[in-house]
């Protein structure tokens, strides 16, 4: 028996879904180059994709293998295809939300201040849970636990570099106003972690 993702119509639907909530990351990607002699990144945003290039064929091989298949094969394709959307949403909405300080780059730009709206109010890093949300459905909508487990442990291991990264540089660019807001939200999901 195939995978959903590899049967017409539901293949047609999966890529199609995939295409359009990553197709937007590799252009940030791809316009995030750090200047000459910045080096704030710490090799995180490479961390990341190769997180990203570990996970993903793993998680494609488990699932055509079957292990660790979910029931209802159907009901967590539909699912998963949701959250990927969802995580896309949340993070094209933090794009927007912080504007011209959204970068793939670790950095402080001049003029930058604290964002504390939109997702910002209840967590720091709303864009990477977001993220997070992606992979995790795209495992789901694979119909395989194992999938899902594989995609979230490899992403949120890069995020959380990321964010160790990323808060340090905030803190140190931003000073008292960040160092107040991390001790006013948590990371990546509301009033839990």
């Amino acid at each position: 028996m195939k995978l959903l993702a590899y049967i017409s119509p539901y293949s047609w639907i999966f890529w199609a879904t995939f295409l359009w909530a990553y197709f937007p990351e590799v252009r940030l990607i791809m316009r995030s180059r750090p200047e000459p002699g910045q080096a704030t990144d710490r090799g995180s945003m490479a961390i990341i994709l190769i997180a990203g290039w570990i996970a993903y064929p793993i998680a494609f091989s488990l699932a055509a293998s079957k292990r660790f298949h979910l029931s209802h094969e159907k009901f967590w394709f539909l699912f998963g295809l949701a959250l990927l959307i969802a995580g896309s949403l949340l993070r094209r909405y933090c794009w927007r939300v912080l504007g011209q300080f959204f970068t793939g780059n670790v950095k402080i730009r001049q003029g930058q201040s604290v964002i504390q709206h939109g997702p910002y109010r209840w967590i720091r890093h709303p864009s990477y849970t977001g993220g997070m949300m992606m992979h995790v459905g795209c495992g789901l909508a694979l119909a395989n636990l194992m999938s899902a487990v594989v995609l979230f442990v490899c992403s949120a291991a890069g995020y959380l570099y990321r964010v160790h990264v990323e808060e340090k540089a905030l803190a140190a660019g931003l000073g008292e106003a960040y160092r107040d807001y991390m001790q006013h939200t948590k990371r990546f999901v509301p009033f839990i972690i």
